[in-house]
């Protein structure tokens, strides 16, 4: 599976780090990354191991808000 999150609250090279490490740790994530501009998350996962609810907590575990889109 792919998508592309919106969240809002990207403003730096920490807020990628931040994100990247916490969805990378989660098993069944094949890529992510984070684009400062325009506050977007790539991720593509193996939706037979894990879920968008599981790789959106992750996300707003770190601080990071993740609207409905």
């Amino acid at each position: 599976m792919n998508a592309t999150l919106f969240v809002p609250d990207i403003s730096c090279g920490h807020c990628k780090m931040s994100i990247e490490k916490a969805v990378n740790s989660l098993d069944g994530i094949e890529k992510v990354e984070v684009h400062i501009e325009p506050r977007t998350v790539d991720v593509a996962w193996d939706d037979a191991v894990v879920d968008m609810d599981a790789i959106i907590a992750a996300i707003e575990e770190q601080g990071y808000e993740v609207p409905a889109n």
